[in-house]
């Protein structure tokens, strides 16, 4: 058993703290022994994790230093990398939407359109992406690499541009920024080096863990909801339910009652519960999720 071991590349930064919980809530315990290291424990002796950036990943998995790793499809496109897409997993630093790279510009610019960056300077992370961009739009710019503060460089008239990664847009407005573009969106993905997903143990490994997250971020923001209810207020009930699937609905030892189980999202359930308990509902349960496997 000692070769069943698959190398698993955790992206360090902004996604860390997010890919760690989908990684609890899948079922693995993992955890750091200090702030410093950059190598988990991770309660699975035949996985043995790594820290690295999420900018790197797609590198090490397709040279096969890694097995497979946790990395943004911004960044394998960017790397050019030979990769294979086991699963779009999708979740960001902050929610579960995709993240986006856009193209943003003073908001005292005048400039409302990427033919006006002709012939101007544009700083940004995501070099070869945004070159390839403008390229196709045919108009020329100068792209420098960003070590960070992209925002910043701006304002201080370094560039006349940026491409910057954003979930939400607040920090591009709290810089007096405005977007004029979207140059690609990005998913968090889950990927394997060809040659490692070709090997029958180590393909089954990876898919059981893509399973288990796919299940985990599917439960993140629905609850269950389970309920007694009246034979005769069943049919108002179901109504009300915008149910994930049919509900599981049980005879109780009662005469004359039944038992209703379903899966909702949780947003909802403020709402839905007085509702509920006004068509006759009774006994209501809600209950956190860890796992919805479709």
């Amino acid at each position: 058993m000692k070769d069943k071991v698959l190398k698993l590349g955790l992206p360090k930064g902004s996604l860390q703290e997010a890919t760690f919980k989908m990684f609890r809530k899948a079922g693995f315990n993992v955890s750091l022994p200090s702030e410093r290291s950059y190598f988990p424990s991770i309660d699975d002796p035949m996985i043995e994790p790594v820290l690295l950036r999420a900018q790197e990943m797609s590198r090490y998995v397709q040279d096969g230093a890694l097995d497979c790793g946790i990395t943004g499809a911004d960044w394998i496109l960017e790397n050019r990398s030979d990769v294979v897409k086991v699963t779009d997993l999708i979740y960001a630093k902050q929610s579960l939407n995709k993240v986006r790279w856009v193209l943003a510009v003073p908001e005292c610019s005048g400039i409302k359109s990427i033919k006006g960056l002709n012939g101007k300077r544009i700083a940004t992370e995501l070099v070869n992406v945004t070159k390839s961009y403008f390229k196709k739009n045919k108009v020329k710019i100068d792209v420098e690499f960003s070590w960070g503060a992209t925002e910043v460089k701006v304002s201080a008239g370094l560039v006349d541009a940026i491409v910057e990664l954003t979930e939400t847009g607040r920090s591009l407005r709290a810089n007096k920024l405005a977007e004029i573009a979207t140059i690609c969106e990005s998913t968090t993905q889950f990927i394997a080096n060809k040659s490692a997903y070709k090997d029958s143990w180590k393909k089954n490994k990876i898919e059981e863990i893509a399973l288990l997250l796919k299940g985990a971020i599917a439960a993140e923001e629905k609850v269950g909801l389970k309920m007694n209810v009246r034979k005769k207020d069943l049919k108002s009930i179901l109504s009300l339910l915008p149910a994930l699937r049919r509900p599981t609905i049980s005879g109780l030892s009662e005469e004359g009652w039944l038992a209703v189980e379903t899966v909702i999202d949780e947003k909802v359930v403020r709402t839905l519960i007085p509702g509920l308990k006004n068509a006759g509902a009774t006994g209501i349960i809600e209950y956190p999720l860890n796992k919805v496997i479709h």
